[in-house]
């Protein structure tokens, strides 16, 4: 068996406006400027107080904590409204490899567990993931810490498995954990930053993702 461990926001689910949206809020509830989207962007990945810190390295903990706060207060309610929808041909790659009876798959995010299940709910993805790995249980990316709990959850050695990922903290973490790293050009970091991170592949779609999967499965 191998297996295929999907990161969410940026790989599978499109949810910049929502990110973005959230963190100005919390920006702007304790009287900070909200950031460039390009800036905000460029922390999706990373735990939500690790993403905070950088995004506010000169405030204070508790500051850092409201706006921790804040940006969750933000987005649960931008997901009761509408849930980030998934890049198109997402649904079709992620049947297409459920079924298989070689491949097993998995997620490493740095979404909370209840996040990451209200994704799943709201966009039928139940069933289909072994493996959720969340920043709940972990540090966070680029520590290895998800990715070694993935392989040792459902038996897999790390040169069976493969990481799918939009940023170079994905693609750190596979480097990390022993893993092939496929970086994916749709999401939210350039594939220059992905290839220098160490992907050995760049996909620019989910239609070649899915065959390059295939291909390393075979």
């Amino acid at each position: 068996m191998r297996l295929v461990v999907f990161d969410v926001d940026g790989t599978l689910v499109d949810s910049q406006n929502h990110i973005t949206h959230a963190m100005g809020f919390a920006f702007d509830q304790v009287g900070l400027t909200p950031l460039p989207k390009s800036q905000v962007l460029s922390i999706v990945g990373l735990s939500l107080p690790v993403a905070v810190a950088q995004l506010a390295p000169d405030v204070d903990a508790d500051m850092q904590a409201r706006i921790v706060a804040g940006y969750k207060e933000s987005f649960m309610r931008a997901r009761l409204d509408s849930a980030a929808p998934l890049y198109p041909g997402a649904m079709e790659c992620l049947d297409r490899l459920a079924d298989r009876d070689d491949l097993l798959l998995g997620v490493a995010t740095g979404k909370s567990r209840r996040g990451l299940d209200a994704m799943i709910a709201a966009h039928g993805l139940q069933g289909r993931f072994l493996s959720l790995q969340t920043a709940d249980g972990h540090p966070s990316k680029p520590h290895p810490s998800m990715l070694h709990a993935a392989l040792a959850e459902t038996g897999t050695g790390a040169g069976r498995a493969v990481m799918v990922g939009d940023t170079s903290f994905d693609m750190e973490m596979a480097r990390a954990a022993g893993l092939a790293g496929f970086g994916v050009s749709w999401g939210y970091h350039p594939a220059h930053a992905l290839q220098d991170a160490g992907a050995i592949r760049i996909l620019d779609d989910f239609t070649g993702l899915t065959t390059a999967i295939e291909e390393w499965a075979a």
